[in-house]
């Protein structure tokens, strides 16, 4: 399974950008996906969280801005950010767990990421 992301750049502060990421492969069923960013200096963190079925979770910093859905059809996840601060700039990245349909071994796989910057 691969993770391709893409949507990332620039934009100033009370902007919108709109992440993608795709699953591609065979073989598999998606569990749940999501993401996590990671800032210059710290440690990696959870965005959002979604399952295939369509049930959200957020991390307190997100709420009310960011939204994350998934369209199971295509193995994607979205991830909406509305009035983005500077403090969102990182690299973000996606994330996916997957049960292997032949063997029911569930796997975890990362994106490459890419980069949000937020210019106050």
């Amino acid at each position: 399974v691969q993770l391709v992301e893409s949507g990332g750049g620039l934009v100033q502060a009370g902007g919108s950008l709109r992440l993608s990421c795709v699953a591609s492969g065979t073989g598999f069923r998606l569990n749940y996906m999501d993401w996590y960013r990671q800032a210059p200096g710290k440690q990696r963190e959870l965005v959002a969280d979604i399952t295939s079925r369509g049930s959200a979770k957020y991390s307190n910093f997100v709420k009310g801005r960011f939204t994350i859905s998934i369209d199971s059809t295509k193995n994607t996840v979205y991830l909406q950010m509305n009035s983005l601060k500077p403090e969102d700039t990182a690299v973000y990245y996606c994330h996916a767990a997957v049960t292997d349909i032949y063997t029911a071994q569930i796997m975890e796989y990362w994106g490459q990421g890419t980069q949000v910057t937020v210019s106050s």
